[in-house]
């Protein structure tokens, strides 16, 4: 391993703000929930934040790309690629590529076939109405074409805006995420399919459902678009449903006293 791959131990808030002074990011998206939310924690961490946003014309992007040291792609997943593209038209040869997306292992292959630079891929495990405080978590995936110091100044972007940061493969990403994320969406999903309709149940809704029912409904809802695309584009997704399904299974040839011992793992930490 080489000096300038030696990873670096983990900056502060206050260090990593400091190590980007005089490098502009430019958020891509940035009338958007997150892309606003990173623009407004940059700003306050005394960053030099730009963004850009619809209509992307070239007008529009060469200043704001002029010189910029890192660019994040917070758009989504339908216009990634095309977006991607033409942004990658007006960067610097120095700029690192980065995204925000739930997704990794599509989005880097769609960053790296139209930009030749650094490309880093991003995923803050928090949304845009999570409150402002310290360690909240993003999974940092380097590409192929990512240096020890351009994941670095990644993370010192994120560590700036006070959160904590963890690498990971894109592989290995896509893999947890198919199994937290995707997992809890398609179950509550099909769980309230099954149910939808049927009349006849709603004297006997319990607190326990209310809650669960409350707690699905911006998932269902709001978010029900964007969910279903996380999940056709996660190549995981039908894995972990099929390991799914097996559980189903025991619980359907009646050892339920299994699962439960296997469940309490969660509150036996």
């Amino acid at each position: 391993m080489s000096q300038d791959d030696t990873p670096t131990p983990p900056l502060t808030a206050a260090d990593a703000a400091a190590s980007l002074r005089g490098r502009a990011v430019l958020i891509v998206g940035c009338r958007g929930r997150m892309g606003a939310m990173l623009c407004r924690r940059g700003t306050a961490a005394g960053l030099d934040m730009r963004g850009v946003d619809v209509p992307l014309t070239d007008a529009v992007l060469a200043p704001a790309c002029r010189d910029a040291a890192l660019v994040l792609l917070c758009v989504p997943a339908a216009v990634f690629a095309e977006v991607a593209a033409t942004v990658c038209a007006h960067l610097p040869d120095t700029a690192i590529l980065a995204d925000i997306t739930s997704v990794k292992v599509r989005p880097l292959q769609q960053m790296e076939a139209v930009w030749p630079g650094p490309v880093v891929g991003t995923h803050p495990l928090f949304g845009p109405a999570t409150p402002d405080g310290d360690g909240l978590p993003v999974t940092v995936t380097p590409g192929r074409t990512a240096r020890e110091q351009d994941t670095a100044l990644v993370e010192a972007f994120f560590r700036a805006l006070g959160c904590s940061t963890f690498r990971a493969t894109a592989d290995e990403h896509d893999r947890a995420m198919a199994r937290v994320q995707n997992m809890n969406f398609i179950t509550n999903l099909a769980y309230f399919a099954l149910l939808a309709g049927q009349e006849d149940l709603l004297p006997y809704i319990t607190p326990s459902f209310r809650r669960r029912l409350h707690a699905a409904e911006k998932m269902l809802t709001e978010d029900g678009t964007m969910f279903t695309g996380l999940f056709e584009a996660n190549p995981y997704s039908h894995e972990a449903v099929r390991q799914y399904r097996k559980m189903l299974n025991v619980a359907a040839a009646g050892d339920i006293e299994l699962l439960c011992r296997r469940a309490q793992w969660w509150w036996k930490k």
